[in-house]
C-alpha cells in the first residue's frame, strides 16, 4: 500500500498493551495508526486528525466511549467500531443508537477485527467510488431516461442522492453513512417490504457481522430525524412480522 493511500485508524483504549498489539497488527496490514489513551484526547484526535476509522473502547478515563461516540457523531460521519465487554448488551445497543457503525466484543481475534475494519472501510470506499466512477455512467443513463430518483421529496423533506444531502424544510439534516444508505435504499424501493435480514444484506453488505437489531436502531435514528412524530411514523413504516417499507404515497420525484 502506497504511503499516500494509507488509511488512518484512531485507536482509543486506555490499556496500552492492547493498543500496542493492535498497532503492531494493523501496521502490518498497511494502516497508519493514531493512539489515544483517554476519552478527552481521543475526541480531540478524532476531530483534528481526521482518521478514516475509529476503534473506540467503551470503558475509558475522563470521558467514556459512549460519550466520545456521541460527540464525534455530532461533527463527523467517520466509521466507528465500538469495543465492548463480552456480555454488555446495553452498551452495544446504546452505541448503535448514538451513531456507532459496528461493535466487537472482547476478547476478539485479530483476524475478526481486521475483517470488521476492512468491511467498514470498503463501505465508505464503495460510496466514494460510486460518486466518482459509477456515477459517470449512471448519470448519463439517468439524463437519457427520466433522471429518476436523483432528487426526491416527501412531506417537508428533500433528499438529493447525488450529493448525499437531506433537508427537512430549509434545515440540512446530518445522517451517518449507514443512515443515508438505508434511507436511500428504502426510498428507491418505495412500497416494497424488506425484512431486517434483507436490509442487512442489501445495505450493510454480506460481510457485516452484526445482528438484526442494528437495523431497528438505525431505522429509529432516521425516524427521529425525518418524522414529525417518530412514535407514529408516516414515512418509514413497520409491517408487523415482515419488516420495513417506505410509504410510496408520500413520495414526490423531481
Amino acid at each position: 500500500m502506497e504511503e499516500k493511500n494509507k488509511k488512518r485508524i484512531l485507536i482509543i483504549d486506555d490499556e496500552k498493551p492492547i493498543v500496542d498489539i493492535l498497532t503492531y497488527n494493523l501496521q502490518k496490514e498497511g494502516y497508519e495508526i493514531i493512539e489515544a489513551y483517554d476519552g478527552e484526547v481521543g475526541y480531540d484526535r478524532a476531530i483534528n486528525d481526521k482518521p478514516d476509522l475509529i476503534l473506540l473502547d467503551v470503558m475509558l478515563p475522563k470521558q467514556d466511549g459512549l460519550t466520545v461516540c456521541r460527540k464525534v457523531r455530532e461533527k463527523s460521519s467517520v466509521p466507528i467500531i465500538m469495543l465492548t465487554a463480552k456480555e454488555d448488551v446495553v452498551d452495544k445497543i446504546i452505541g448503535l443508537e448514538i451513531g456507532a457503525d459496528d461493535y466487537i466484543t472482547k476478547p476478539y481475534s485479530t483476524r475478526e477485527l481486521i475483517a470488521r475494519i476492512k468491511a467498514n472501510l470498503r463501505k465508505v470506499e464503495a460510496i466514494s467510488s460510486e460518486i466518482t466512477l459509477k456515477r459517470i455512467e449512471e448519470q448519463e443513463k439517468i439524463k437519457k431516461e427520466e433522471k429518476k430518483n436523483v432528487v426526491v421529496s416527501f412531506g417537508d423533506a428533500t433528499i438529493d442522492f447525488e450529493r448525499y444531502l437531506l433537508k427537512v424544510g430549509e434545515n440540512p439534516i446530518e445522517l451517518t453513512l449507514r443512515e443515508f444508505e438505508l434511507l436511500k435504499f428504502l426510498i428507491q424501493n418505495k412500497g416494497q417490504i424488506f425484512s431486517r435480514e434483507q436490509l442487512l444484506e442489501k445495505v450493510w453488505g454480506y460481510d457485516y457481522y452484526g445482528d438484526v437489531r442494528t437495523v431497528d436502531v438505525t431505522v429509529r435514528r432516521i425516524r427521529e430525524k425525518i418524522e414529525k412524530d417518530s412514535s407514529s411514523p408516516e414515512y418509514i413504516l413497520t409491517k408487523r412480522g415482515l419488516g420495513y417499507t417506505f410509504n410510496s404515497d408520500t413520495i414526490n420525484e423531481q
